[in-house]
């Protein structure tokens, strides 16, 4: 009698369609993180490891602003943008004018300010508990003028598609984020090719050059960084949307960091890159969920991120531009 196989494959998991609902959620969102990283490192050469932190004050400034002020959910989300992009230029005031690597260092040390900062400020914030224990100490609910909007969606766009039933309860929320990415992609790309976008580069490939012909080098970095750290907030918004309660720990560095690997597998200086990246990031990772290897659950999700890594590895090796990026596009400046 032979062995059993550790092996065990099943489709199955390819037909549960609230849980891809969830994951091209969780896409979209990365998505629309990663593209300001986009705009600082492919586009402008800068560094950035901050930006879970940037991503951070907009959660939370959007939640306090609804649920601890009272401002109506469509006024707090724009200010909750200002902030973030006003934390940008005070962060990058100081910091750009240091080189690559020590401005990295110091937006990463600025994200974990901020991540101890929320842990710390039970009272703004709800400390470890989460952005949930405001809403009951307030009685107010952040996202419930999101419901309206789903209900909406959900009565005239997902039921008439046939699609209807507890499985595609997220369905609104799959289709706003990736209108979402696909609308300010589209925005970024043309942004990119404007003279401003021209000056981006120039100062990505050569920055003594771009001053040389009369450009502030300093304050297009500054702009970039702002833009990114906009894009940061829009990004805390839905993923407060989708969790309903955020803490400080869905901010840790690891965020950023698969900001990083979205833009490996997509190429540099390509924003539909980003939205092919994230495709590949999270549908092979969260489909090695379903591999039956006789592991627990730790070695598991240990295994999913090493079967990553060597995709990551060959990706570097065979096509280090990415999937959509150009050679000729990967410079940082010094």
């Amino acid at each position: 009698m032979s062995p059993e196989l550790p092996l065990a494959v099943s489709l199955d998991f390819l037909t549960l369609t609230s849980f891809w609902i969830g994951v091209f959620i969780l896409a979209g969102i990365y998505g629309i993180f990663a593209l300001g990283l986009q705009l600082n490192v492919g586009f402008t050469g800068i560094l950035n490891f901050g930006q879970a932190g940037f991503m951070a004050i907009g959660a939370y400034s959007a939640v306090i602003l609804v649920v601890s002020v009272g401002l109506p959910f469509l006024i707090a989300l724009p200010l909750s943008m200002l902030i973030a992009m006003l934390a940008g230029v005070l962060v990058g005031l100081p910091s750009l004018r240091l080189r690559a690597d020590y401005f990295a260092i110091a937006t990463i040390a600025f994200s974990e300010v901020i991540r101890i900062a929320v842990q710390n400020s039970d009272s703004l914030t709800g400390g470890n508990q989460g952005t949930i224990s405001l809403e009951l100490d307030h009685e107010r609910i952040f996202s419930q003028a999101w419901f309206d909007t789903s209900n909406w969606i959900t009565e005239n766009i997902v039921d008439p598609l046939g699609m209807t039933g507890p499985d595609y309860l997220n369905m609104p929320l799959l289709l706003v984020i990736w209108v979402t990415l696909i609308v300010l992609a589209f925005c970024l790309s043309r942004l990119v090719r404007s003279p401003w976008g021209r000056v981006l580069r120039a100062v990505r490939e050569d920055e003594d050059a771009a001053r040389a012909l009369g450009k502030n080098a300093f304050s297009y970095k500054l702009q970039s960084l702002a833009i990114s750290s906009a894009l940061g907030a829009v990004a805390g918004w839905f993923l407060v949307l989708n969790l309903q309660s955020v803490n400080q720990t869905q901010f840790e560095p690891i965020f950023t960091f698969f900001g990083y690997v979205i833009l490996i597998l997509g190429g540099l200086a390509s924003f539909a890159g980003i939205i092919v990246g994230t495709i590949l990031l999270w549908v092979p990772l969260e489909s090695l969920r379903f591999l039956d290897l006789g592991l627990d659950g730790g070695q598991v999700a240990a295994l999913r991120f090493i079967l990553v890594g060597l995709i990551l590895i060959l990706l570097v090796a065979f096509r280090p531009q990415g999937a959509l990026g150009k050679k000729e596009e990967m410079v940082l400046s010094d």
